[in-house]
C-alpha cells in the first residue's frame, strides 16, 4: 500500500476525486512537491476513466511525463526542473520542483492565457495526451444530476437563476460554435502561481483540454483583482489576431464566468442551508460570502445575457 514518507508536509486545498494528497518536501538541493493520483476503483465515477472528461484521473501525469507542459506557450510547466512520474498498481506519484508564488498581476496572466489559446491542439495529440472536452457542459451536467441550482431558487436571484438555467443548452451551443482552442481548464491563481520570463508557470494540468475561446479567461476572472474589461484587452494582446474576434472572446468569457459563478454560489449556499436559521442570514458566512461577491461582480455579464 502506498503511503507518504514521514516528514512530508501536507498542503491544503488538494482537490479532485483522484487526488490522494499533495505534500511539500525537500532534498539538500531543492524544494519539491509530491502529488499522488489514485487509480479509479470499481465503485468510482466512470468519468474518472474517460480520457475526454475533465476529471480523467491520469491526465496531469501524462501531460508532464510526455514533456508537453514544458513546451506550451504562455502557460507552461518548468522546462529544466526536477520531474519524476512513478506509476504502480495503485496509482501515480508525481514529484517536481516547488513553484514559488510570483504574485503576478491578472493582466500578465490573462496575456499568457491568450498565448496558450493560440497553441495548436495537434501538439498535444502528437504527445499522446488525451485532452478534456466540453468542460462547462460536463460541469453543468453534474449540477443537473443534483436537480439544478436548488438553493439559489430560495434566494432573491431565483428568477435570474431560473432564466439562465432553463437556457443553458442554448448558451452551451453558442460556446460550441466559437473557435475551439487549447485551454488550461482550471486557471485559478493557485494553479498559475509561478513566472519564468514572459511565461506563467502552472502547477496543475489535470484539466488541460480544448474549449471555447475566452473560456479560460472567464474562469480566471472570477478570482482576479481586475475587472473583465482590462483582462480581455490583455488576453487579446496574447491571442493570434486571426484566431477569434474580441466579441468571440467576450462571449466565451462571459458565459463561462456567469455559469461557473452561479454554480459555485449554489454549492456554497447548499453547504450551510441545512443549519439553523433563515438562509438569508447566512449570506455573510465566511464560506459563502466570497462566492456571493464573485457572483455580484457578474452583474454586467448577467444583464447582457438576459437582456
Amino acid at each position: 500500500m502506498w503511503l507518504p514518507e514521514p516528514g512530508w508536509h501536507p498542503l491544503p486545498g488538494a482537490a479532485g476525486p483522484s487526488t490522494v494528497g499533495v505534500w511539500r518536501t525537500a532534498t539538500p538541493e531543492r524544494a519539491l512537491v509530491v502529488k499522488r493520483l489514485a487509480v479509479p476503483g470499481p465503485h468510482d465515477l466512470p468519468e474518472l476513466s474517460d480520457p475526454r472528461h475533465f476529471a480523467y484521473w491520469r491526465r496531469e501525469a501524462d501531460v508532464l511525463a510526455g514533456g508537453l507542459a514544458a513546451v506550451l506557450p504562455g502557460v507552461r510547466g518548468q522546462a529544466d526542473g526536477h520531474l519524476e512520474v512513478e506509476e504502480d498498481a495503485e496509482g501515480i506519484t508525481v514529484t517536481q520542483d516547488w513553484v514559488e508564488d510570483a504574485c503576478t498581476s491578472g493582466l500578465f496572466v490573462a496575456h499568457a492565457l491568450g498565448r496558450l489559446a493560440g497553441a495548436s491542439a495537434e501538439q498535444a495529440a502528437r504527445a499522446g495526451v488525451p485532452l478534456a472536452r466540453d468542460q462547462l457542459r460536463d460541469r453543468l451536467g453534474r449540477v443537473s444530476a443534483r436537480g439544478g441550482w436548488t438553493t439559489l431558487a430560495r434566494t432573491t436571484v431565483s428568477d435570474v437563476a431560473d432564466h439562465l438555467w432553463s437556457r443553458r443548452s442554448t448558451w452551451l451551443d453558442r460556446l460550441d460554435a466559437l473557435p475551439q482552442v487549447l485551454q488550461h481548464g482550471d486557471p485559478t491563481p493557485a494553479n498559475l502561481r509561478g513566472r519564468d520570463g514572459d511565461d506563467v508557470l502552472a502547477v496543475d494540468w489535470g484539466s488541460l483540454g480544448t474549449g471555447p475561446v475566452g473560456g479560460d479567461l472567464g474562469y480566471y476572472s472570477l478570482a482576479a483583482r481586475e475587472d473583465l474589461a482590462p483582462l480581455l484587452d490583455a488576453f487579446l494582446l496574447g491571442l493570434p489576431t486571426d484566431l477569434a474576434s474580441a466579441d468571440d472572446v467576450l462571449l466565451g468569457a462571459r458565459v463561462t464566468a456567469v455559469y461557473t459563478a452561479l454554480t459555485r454560489a449554489d454549492w456554497a449556499l447548499g453547504r450551510v442551508a441545512p443549519g439553523e436559521g433563515a438562509l438569508a442570514g447566512k449570506f455573510r458566512h465566511p464560506s459563502v460570502a466570497p462566492y456571493l461577491r464573485s457572483l455580484q461582480r457578474q452583474s454586467e455579464a448577467i444583464d447582457a445575457m438576459i437582456g
